[in-house]
């Protein structure tokens, strides 16, 4: 790539002086197997499985299995128009990208400051998640305590370093902690498969769509929904991709064809293990929070438990270096084209990496774990819980929004797309994401386990950012009219 269509004036001038770091992102060095890599990991299948599907299962029973299953079919119609648009808009700063090109420039900035805080919110909390599992499980393991906070500083300077190194090193490290997490939860399954079930047999029974009126099903949703967050970040590594008209495409659908239907799968047999008639009860007793991990034990072995303990380390340090990834990658965007300051849009000369980003991101991270650590919070259940509360709404709401602006790109010109793709299928996605959106915001204490005011604080700063980021740019407008003209347009419509 070259300079003026990665790097503004603004940005351009501000980097190191190198041409190296005003080039931009490293062209080219991810393939469609990477892109899975990044976003399964981000949503991190082992911790949802192990960690949120006994909760899911508590409040919607046989259900869940379906709950799992139609998110999936929902965000696969969303990626429908999503992956069409990705043919001719490549932009690290994605949803801002693809909003601005499809609602407006101003429309596009308000969700890239939603999208940057939503991203933020969701690594940091998962960082300080990590740390919770890590102190338990290196405890359990050894006998000796390491506080959490320790464990998450570790932690950040380990993904520091790799944010900071080239991009291609994050995709090993995120495909092996995958292949792991997923190989255990496959040696669950084929326990409960070699025995026959649990108690009833395997029950087919479970997928019947007549469960879905159980109650309970508005607020699984919204951990089935909470699930696949992330999937979208394909799109971010566009300008990083060989051939991303097609490997961007092809990692998308892959990735959440193989959520769907691993979710759906695997919750179906944590419920045969137990039996659909007991599942629930399980579910929602004293031991229902290690349901997994007591059927693992008893279906495959000590052993296979004790591995799914320590891989559920991993599985958060994973998601975290997925998220923090994806972070960084928004600040550089927006660096890039003068919605936050320019340094923020320069690389590093030897790695391509947005080494300033990546610094800034990690600098929040450490000033949320501070916090957290002097106020005495619970590391899990306020910082990663109520983080993840207004991360994963924000995501929801830049999906809605990315999916309206798909019709709005495509509406005067289809450019060769077929009208199912580009008008029905993003029109059908951003009106279930919306009845979703209010189902979330129903339901958030599911999710916090906090207070309706609480609950209310965690989500104001999604509305208020979204009009900071439109005000920025109706000022920018005003101000400066070429910039404003190349907000949304950094390598654009290469196809």
């Amino acid at each position: 790539m070259t300079a003026p269509s990665s790097v503004p004036p603004a940005a351009s001038a501000s980097a190191s002086g190198t041409d190296s770091a005003a080039r931009g992102l490293s062209d080219g060095a991810i393939g469609t197997g990477d892109l899975v890599f990044f976003v399964v990991a981000a949503a991190a299948p082992l911790t949802v499985m192990a960690g949120v599907a006994p909760l899911a299962i508590g409040m919607a029973g046989e259900a869940a299995p379906l709950g799992y299953l139609l998110s999936g079919v929902l965000l696969v119609v969303f990626a429908a128009g999503f992956t069409a648009m990705s043919r001719f808009v490549r932009n690290a700063g994605a949803f801002y990208a693809y909003v601005g090109r499809g609602l407006g420039r101003p429309t596009g900035a308000g969700a890239a400051y939603v999208a940057l805080f939503s991203y933020n919110a969701i690594e940091v909390g998962l960082l300080a998640a990590f740390g919770w599992f890590t102190e338990a499980g290196f405890e359990d393991l050894t006998g000796i305590h390491v506080p959490w906070w320790a464990w998450a500083s570790i932690g950040l300077a380990a993904i520091g370093v790799l944010g900071y190194l080239k991009v291609t090193l994050s995709a090993k490290v995120l495909g092996a902690a995958l292949v792991l997490e997923v190989l255990v939860l496959l040696v669950f399954e084929g326990g409960v498969l070699a025995h026959g079930g649990g108690p009833s047999g395997l029950d087919l029974g479970t997928l019947s769509p007549a469960h879905l009126g159980t109650s309970g099903m508005g607020g699984m949703f919204v951990l089935a929904l909470g699930a696949f967050i992330g999937f979208e970040a394909t799109a971010i590594y566009a300008e990083e991709a060989r051939r991303p008209e097609r490997s961007v495409p092809r990692a998308t659908y892959a990735a959440v064809a193989f959520l769907a239907l691993f979710y759906t799968f695997t919750i179906w047999m944590i419920i045969n293990a137990y039996g659909a008639d007991r599942a629930q009860d399980v579910a929602n007793g004293a031991g229902g929070a290690d349901m997994v991990f007591t059927a693992t034990e008893r279906f495959a072995g000590a052993w296979a438990a004790d591995s799914m303990h320590v891989l559920l380390i991993t599985s958060a340090f994973a998601a975290t270096l997925a998220f923090h990834n994806g972070a960084a990658r928004y600040f550089y965007a927006l660096g890039r084209e003068g919605l936050l300051p320019a340094r923020l849009g320069t690389v590093s000369a030897r790695t391509r990496a947005p080494a300033v980003a990546v610094v800034t991101q990690s600098v929040i991270a450490l000033a949320v774990l501070v916090a957290t650590l002097l106020s005495g919070a619970d590391p899990y259940d306020v910082t990663f819980l109520w983080t993840n509360g207004s991360g994963i709404l924000g995501v929801m709401l830049m999906q809605a929004l990315a999916a309206l602006a798909v019709y709005g790109f495509f509406r005067r010109d289809r450019r060769g797309m077929p009208a199912w793709r580009v008008a029905v299928a993003p029109l059908l996605a951003c009106a279930g994401l919306a009845v979703m959106i209010v189902l979330v915001c129903a339901n958030l204490d599911l999710l916090t386990g906090a207070s309706s005011g609480v609950n209310a604080a965690l989500i104001a700063p999604l509305p208020l950012l979204f009009l900071a980021g439109v005000a920025v740019a109706l000022r920018i407008r005003r101000r400066d009219p070429a910039a404003y003209e190349r907000l949304t347009t950094v390598d654009a419509e290469r196809v």
